[in-house]
């Protein structure tokens, strides 16, 4: 046997046995906890809470000469940050570690704004707790009482249905603009569409008191009408257009393309798949963007101000007289030093933060249901035609009923004779 002979041989274990056997085992993977609170993670954010407040006040009050209550905030809040990290990084990855950092900050975010929202909510309903508690404050209006006057006198019912009015006037021109518009735009790309959505993305920047202006200019000044509610609903719905358009344009891009493909795949025209399927599709999303352009409407004052004015008497009419809003009482309620003048802007200004709840829990409840999901009455609608269909397709398979007399007789065929022999017999 040679050299090289022996070689191999004495190789031969170690090339049956493979590269698993050469190479050392590997541990097994653990997966990573991405969701809930384990012990050692609140160990952390305790110890980084309490290590970034010592560092905090050794820091401003031995080391360095700062001051400030925001200050120490930001600066206690960034050292827990990092102190939180550092602990974290003991036991975990990177990304692990960029993870319970980001999720702690997302969570201080959350909190910061929902502590701001009771806030605001909880300091109006308390500063207009005086005027709440009075029945008069909803269904009167300020014409027959003062400054001066006690609280059981006037109320802010003149605003209440100016509000309402207006609103119901600039929805009554947004919706159907601002949902055709967001369509156009959705479904016939080209030039004209990209110079449209430039225009509205430049629109939704206007400044209210311009939309004011060119309303008091055109509708006032030009054709020579008088202030009221409805000018002051054409101002609104300027305001409103572009968050409408723009929120449901971007709803409207969220719907699959795979649903326009199969309806128009069965032979659907445009308008019947706009009608039947994207828009049922985007309804919910919709309805939210119905709900943020009133938002921005219902809270506007420079332009009521400047087209419907001011007054203190109730006015049902929109298109004759001067009519007031909610935001524009709260506007002349506040600045009268009066306490109980005061006291009634918060409490409108609480209802008007109550009917914009109501107003949201409204077109929640139409547009909330996804697609797919009938109402009672659909369901009913749906069954009952299925049965007919079940119903139908039985009577035509029935025994002893053949195709000619499952199909309609035409008049001809009616008053002809079956078994006649035909022409070419």
């Amino acid at each position: 046997m040679t050299v090289v002979e022996e070689n191999l041989v004495a190789q031969e274990p170690v090339l049956a046995a493979g590269p698993a056997a050469a190479e050392p085992a590997l541990p097994p993977d653990r997966p990573r906890r991405i969701g809930g609170v384990s012990l050692s993670g609140l160990l952390s954010l305790t110890g980084a809470a309490a290590s970034g407040l010592c560092a905090t006040i050794l820091l401003y009050g031995e080391l360095a000469p700062f001051s400030g209550a925001l200050g120490f905030t930001v600066t206690a809040y960034l050292l827990f940050l990092a102190i939180y990290a550092v602990l974290t990084g003991f036991e975990e990855d990177g990304q692990s570690v960029r993870d319970r950092v980001m999720t702690v900050v997302l969570w201080t975010a959350a909190t910061l704004l929902f502590t701001a929202l009771v806030l605001i909510v909880g300091f109006t309903a308390w500063r207009g707790r005086e005027a709440l508690l009075h029945l008069n404050f909803f269904t009167k209006d300020m014409q027959a009482a003062g400054p001066l006057d006690p609280l059981t006198n006037g109320g802010i019912a003149h605003a209440m249905l100016g509000t309402l009015i207006m609103t119901a006037i600039a929805l009554a021109i947004t919706v159907p603009l601002g949902l055709a518009c967001a369509v156009y735009l959705n479904q016939v790309p080209g030039r004209f569409s990209r110079f449209v959505r430039t225009m509205v993305e430049a629109m939704t920047a206007l400044p209210s008191i311009v939309a004011g202006l060119m309303v008091f200019a055109i509708w006032i000044l030009g054709l020579g009408m008088q202030k009221s509610g409805l000018a002051a609903g054409f101002a609104i719905s300027v305001m409103m257009l572009p968050i409408v358009i723009r929120a449901s344009d971007v709803v409207l891009r969220l719907v699959p393309g795979t649903l326009t493909e199969a309806a128009e795949a069965l032979g659907a025209p445009r308008w019947r798949t706009v009608l039947h399927v994207i828009l049922p599709t985007a309804r919910s999303g919709l309805a939210t963007a119905v709900i943020l352009g009133t938002a921005r409407g219902i809270g506007e004052t420079s332009p009521v101000l400047l087209t419907a004015g001011f007054t203190a008497a109730l006015n049902t009419d929109p298109t004759s007289g001067p009519m007031v809003s909610l935001p524009l009482a709260v506007f002349n309620f506040v600045k009268s030093p009066q306490p109980t003048m005061i006291a009634r802007g918060f409490g409108a200004a609480a209802v008007l933060m109550a009917l914009v709840l109501v107003l949201f829990v409204i077109a929640r409840v139409i547009g909330g249901r996804g697609p797919g999901h009938q109402t009672k009455r659909q369901a009913r609608r749906t069954a009952r035609a299925s049965r007919q269909d079940v119903a139908r397709f039985d009577e035509l398979h029935a025994p002893g009923l053949s195709l000619f007399e499952a199909a309609p007789r035409t008049e001809a065929s009616a008053t002809a004779d079956p078994t006649a022999p035909g022409e070419n017999d």
